[in-house]
């Protein structure tokens, strides 16, 4: 499946590197939300993905926007990963029901049974504003999410 832009986002609930419950409509009327899908935790394509968005903190998070990763690495891995890389925004995990979440949002890998490459940027109505899709082996472009944060 894969979400328009201009249309609602899915809401879900997950649990963060802490165990603690998160909610896409926790944020709805608060904040953009970036949700960055990552295929697996401690690889290296991911780590500097998710480690440049936490260098360049003030291009991706503010009062207004929140980041949220989230990969189908178990909470454990993703408490273990956010404590090694200094990554202080949620880690979600969406191991089970497996990839549930990525399969929402049309960013799922069957074949290898983790997430691609997606980001979405969801505005504080809930709606899908912006989005890309990479393989897995493909690093995104975070110039281009920067641009579509600075438009809304």
């Amino acid at each position: 499946m894969t979400i328009e832009i201009g249309k609602e986002a899915p809401n879900f609930t997950l649990k963060n590197q802490f165990g603690e419950e998160v909610s896409l409509s926790d944020y709805r009327g608060q904040k953009n939300v970036v949700l960055v899908f990552f295929p697996m935790a401690f690889t290296g394509i991911c780590t500097g993905e998710l480690c440049e968005i936490r260098d360049n903190k003030s291009s991706f998070e503010s009062d207004d926007v929140q980041v949220i990763g989230i990969s189908c690495d178990a909470t454990p891995s993703q408490k273990a990963f956010a404590e090694k890389e200094g990554i202080e925004y949620p880690l979600l995990s969406d191991f089970w029901p497996h990839g549930e979440i990525s399969k929402l949002y049309g960013a799922w890998f069957e074949d290898r049974g983790f997430s691609l490459r997606g980001t979405f940027i969801i505005d504080k109505a809930g709606i899908l504003r912006w989005s890309v899709v990479n393989s897995p082996g493909d690093a995104r472009n975070t110039d281009e999410y920067k641009a579509a944060l600075a438009a809304l």
